[in-house]
């Protein structure tokens, strides 16, 4: 019988499409799992954003991921409440980000204004020399996730993952 935590540690091996270096259990997009008596597997992932494009292919690779173990029936539910945060990724995923040269997401800063025009940025480290002199450049990366960043001491452009 297949076990919550098997389906879990299957899971890490589907890796998110737009940032491979993570599995979608490190990432916190699954949120759950459960296995019925008959085999059938349940599991509920949030995306990290409304309308994020690689959820179709996230979703289809944890239902492809399950079937090729043995699961006769799987169920991939979207549950959007609560709303995903990046305080679901754990240091390790954190360190990963950095290592492939992701600036990993920092502390949400809070704004209080009820239309704010410029949201303040705290100081984001540098995945390739750890300097937290950095500028943004734009709020719009590769994907919806990520921002544009460059470093003034080492010149080089990355991308920071967005706090949410």
């Amino acid at each position: 019988m297949v076990t919550r935590e098997q389906v879990f540690a299957w899971l890490e091996e589907v890796k998110d499409p737009e940032v491979p270096v993570l599995s979608v259990v490190e990432l916190g997009v699954v949120r759950d799992a459960q296995v019925a008596p008959d085999g059938a597997v349940t599991v509920q992932v949030t995306p990290t954003y409304s309308g994020c494009p690689a959820m179709r292919v996230i979703e289809e690779s944890i239902a492809e991921a399950l079937r090729l173990r043995g699961a006769p029936r799987v169920t991939v539910q979207t549950v959007y409440s609560p709303a995903w945060t990046t305080d679901w990724i754990p240091e390790a995923a954190r360190a990963k980000l950095e290592a492939y040269g992701i600036a990993p997401p920092g502390a949400v800063v809070a704004d209080d204004s009820l239309v704010p025009l410029r949201r303040a940025h705290a100081a984001v480290r540098c995945p390739w020399c750890k300097s937290t002199r950095t500028s943004l450049q734009t709020e719009f990366g590769s994907t919806s996730c990520k921002a544009l960043w460059r470093c003034e001491e080492c010149r080089q452009p990355f991308e920071a993952f967005k706090a949410i």
